[in-house]
């Protein structure tokens, strides 16, 4: 075997420019083709370095003989699509074109590439200015090495004098999104450390749906309202585990719902563009594709619902919580205000002078969610509201019990039409649908205190139901104060 020579590639100059410089116009993904043909090699180990005068990336895969580094660079060879699955590890693999390593024309003036395949080794080299002068003549220089046992087999490419500086960080981020990371058997590591995939907490909604033309699977993540993530946003859609693009597939009209949204669906039926960053859109795999999607969305959007419902149901129940201690203390230093008679002076418990019980506990007590009959009282008020019976599964109930009576709280859904709040007997009705509701239930503060003075307004009216409306008003705004006065005498 000769010590070198040339490796002629037949293909029109034109179409390497265009391919190279204009297709990839974000020539950082070209990191990940790279990486995307080890591991269509059957690597199981990449090392990429990223540096402002290099770019290298190196695998244990395969590596290639004679014929296939002439298969390497020939550009629209049927190879992959001949044989989609690899050799070891039957892997699916990635590249169709064949036009990635090309990419480097937009970042480099040269390029090589090392490769060794059992007793074959050799270096191809690759000269811009070197390429522009031969004319529509192209032929790389081939230089033949010894092969090297320690090394054994496996592709080397490195890219020298950059036209452009990578950000190690942005190079991460891309071969997260674009590199199958979780793949078995399968590791990139990025200047010395490992490329690890991204790993969020929140609900997961598993996918599995069907189209003609294959399955669509994947798991949709609902982040917690609590939890800022600072990567983008949307669901990745995966071909072949590489992520394609993102997308909200009409969750944007959600509001801030769907900013929580992550995850990923795989689809390896659909074609995809030549540069890898889109669909062919008017396909009927995709057409298929967004068809099941939207099925999937709405199994996700009653989730996002839900989730949002007791998220909300949690919030009510500590605003309830806190309003309810405060008109506690508030009735205990007015106990001419309680409609539940005088208040027991304080024993051996050790409450101050004035205090109520609350059960032994000196709290508002849970009560369960379900049947409630409001207990019978003396009828005095002039219009007789109708009675709920059965409540909804988001609703809030809670009792405040001073001596021996009390009045239980229920925050429920009774529509936007819905009266703001109601009396049976000793039960106050909220309504959480209300408009004025809604808007104060949005901060904590402003929560407890509509809370409050709903149920203060409850309260005095169950005093003797008083005819003369500024009296009411004046009993009201006497137990709000108290209630919202943080030094109790």
């Amino acid at each position: 075997m000769p010590a070198s020579g040339f490796l002629r590639v037949t293909v029109d100059k034109s179409h390497l420019i265009t391919i190279g410089e204009r297709l990839y116009a974000e020539s950082i993904e070209l990191i990940r083709e790279l990486v995307n043909n080890a591991y269509d090699a059957d690597a199981t180990e990449v090392r990429v370095t990223v540096r402002d005068d290099l770019i290298r990336v190196e695998d244990n895969g395969a590596g290639m003989d004679l014929a296939g580094l002439e298969q390497y660079f020939n550009i629209g060879s049927p190879e992959k699509l001949q044989k989609p699955k690899s050799p070891h590890f039957r892997r699916d693999r990635i590249g169709q074109f064949g036009i990635g390593k090309f990419a480097s024309l937009s970042a480099c003036e040269r390029f090589e590439v090392g490769t060794q395949r059992g007793s074959f080794a050799a270096r191809v080299i690759f000269d811009k200015s070197a390429w522009e002068q031969e004319g529509e003549h192209w032929r790389l220089p081939l230089e033949f090495l010894e092969p090297d046992t320690r090394r054994g087999d496996g592709t080397t490419v490195s890219l020298l004098q950059l036209t452009r500086r990578f950000d190690p960080k942005e190079v991460e981020r891309r071969l997260v999104e674009g590199v199958p990371l979780k793949a078995p058997h399968f590791q990139v590591w990025l200047n010395g450390d490992r490329v690890k995939p991204r790993a969020l907490s929140g609900h997961r909604i598993p996918v599995l749906d069907g189209t003609s033309y294959g399955p669509i699977h994947g798991e949709i993540l609902v982040l917690p309202a609590s939890v800022s993530d600072p990567g983008p946003s949307g669901i990745e859609i995966k071909v072949k585990q590489v992520t394609v693009r993102r997308d909200l597939f009409g969750a944007e009209a959600w509001g801030r719902a769907a900013e929580r949204l992550r995850g990923e669906i795989h689809a390896d039926f659909l074609p995809v563009t030549t540069d890898r960053s889109g669909f062919v859109q008017d396909s009927p795999e995709y057409l298929a594709f967004r068809e099941a999607i939207a099925r999937v969305m709405n199994e996700v959007r009653a989730v996002v619902r839900q989730l949002t419902g007791q998220r909300e149901k949690r919030a009510a129940s500590k605003a309830l919580r806190e309003a309810l201690e405060r008109i506690h203390r508030a009735l205990a230093r007015n106990p001419d205000l309680s409609p539940f008679g005088s208040l027991p002076e304080a024993g051996a418990g050790g409450q101050g002078r004035g205090a109520a019980s609350t059960g032994g506990t000196g709290r508002p007590r849970e009560e369960t969610v379900g049947e409630t009959e409001a207990p019978p009282i003396r009828k005095k008020r002039a219009v007789k509201k109708p009675k709920v019976k059965r409540l909804t599964p988001d609703a809030v109930v809670k009792r405040l019990r001073i001596g021996h009576e009390g009045v239980s709280c229920c925050l429920d859904h009774f529509g936007e039409d819905g009266p703001e709040c109601y009396s049976e007997g000793t039960v106050i009705y909220i309504n959480r649908d209300h408009p004025l509701y809604r808007r104060e239930a949005r901060r904590g503060e402003t929560h407890t205190m509509h809370l409050a003075r709903l149920l203060t307004q409850e309260i005095t009216l169950m005093k003797d139901a008083p005819r003369d409306p500024r009296r009411a008003f004046d009993r009201q705004s006497k137990l709000l104060r108290d209630a919202f006065t943080d030094n109790q005498a």
